[in-house]
């Protein structure tokens, strides 16, 4: 439930994103926004690990940062504007299914009845909370939305199978760093000069950068190491939960009795994909990937001392202190 907790963060945050992106930001120059979403997180993060590719991560970084950075962040940033946050949410609920499919396929992770289960109940009560059908829907904007969420979902199943005995906040930082180098190059060359920005816009691009990127981004890939990815593709679902529940703070809207049923129905789904609940039934899961050896902890553990301190036990981390 720790892991569960820690990766929670990441579509809290990127709830709120998609209410700041729409409000804040300049509508007309997608390519510079995703730009300056990724490349200033991804240097913060490498100031923190302080750490360069070696080996095959000089090419894996490109291939993550293009998918989980450069496009992701452009079709996001797209649907964002051209979509009411209600239906942009509702499309990237549909994330829990092809996270599980895709898993299923790159990392031989069968998915469990109960993950199948909490993503139909999930996608249900999302659907209930957010499609009232006064909305209109933008083709381009729900293709956008739609092309999001399947490159996001095959972007971070590829980093679960490729993460494994690499430090996570590196990683992250690699691939934030290269999309982001990419986004910029592609801006000026199809956008200009980069755009003027307000003090809000500014501000917003200091809760887009260090909150819903750079911390976003390295718990959620933590999760994707410690957990299923059923699992954290359905506590994904507290994504759209965080835009209802903003719309009631900020914009002084009142719950009604279908959005809250719908609520229940997400937080249902999101309990149902817990790990601990298929213990107790008995179930087996089919391991995501080979435990990683001892040197692998040890190196994770050394130099991530806050988020390695759980391991893949109770004790794994302070074993390995130990052990050095």
């Amino acid at each position: 439930m720790r892991w569960v907790a820690l990766t929670a963060v990441a579509p809290v945050a990127w709830g709120a994103n998609y209410y700041v992106t729409h409000e804040f930001l300049p509508p007309d120059s997608p390519l510079y926004g995703a730009a300056l979403r990724a490349l200033p997180a991804g240097l913060v993060l490498l100031g923190l690990c302080r750490q360069r590719p070696r080996g095959a991560w000089w090419w894996r970084s490109a291939v993550l940062g293009l998918l989980n950075v450069s496009v992701f962040f452009v079709l996001v940033y797209a649907a964002s504007q051209l979509l009411p946050t209600s239906i942009a949410s509702t499309v990237m609920a549909v994330s829990p299914l092809a996270m599980m499919l895709i898993a299923w396929a790159l990392v031989a992770e069968r998915p469990g009845i109960a993950h199948l289960a909490g993503a139909a109940i999930g996608l249900g009560g999302v659907c209930l909370m957010l499609l009232t059908g006064t909305a209109g829907v933008s083709v381009p904007g729900a293709l956008a939305s739609v092309a999001a969420m399947l490159v996001s979902s095959f972007g971070h199943i590829l980093t679960k199978r490729w993460n494994a005995g690499t430090d996570v906040l590196a990683s992250t930082a690699w691939q934030l760093t290269a999309g982001g180098l990419f986004l910029l190059l592609v801006a000026a060359a199809v956008e200009g000069p980069p755009p003027s920005l307000s003090t809000p816009a500014l501000l917003a691009f200091g809760y887009v950068t260090l909150v819903a990127t750079a911390l976003a981004f390295a718990v959620w890939f933590i999760g994707l190491r410690y957990l299923p990815a059923g699992t954290v593709g359905l506590v994904g679902l507290l994504n759209p939960v965080t835009g209802v529940l903003l719309g009631t703070a900020v914009a002084g809207e009142v719950l009604t009795v279908q959005q809250l049923c719908g609520l229940a129905l997400v937080l249902a789904g999101v309990v149902l994909g817990q790990p601990t609940r298929a213990g107790r039934r008995g179930g087996s899961r089919t391991p995501l990937q080979p435990a990683p050896d001892k040197s692998a902890a040890r190196e994770f553990s050394t130099r991530n001392p806050l988020w390695g301190s759980g391991g893949t036990g109770a004790g794994a981390a302070p074993m390995a202190c130990r052990d050095e």
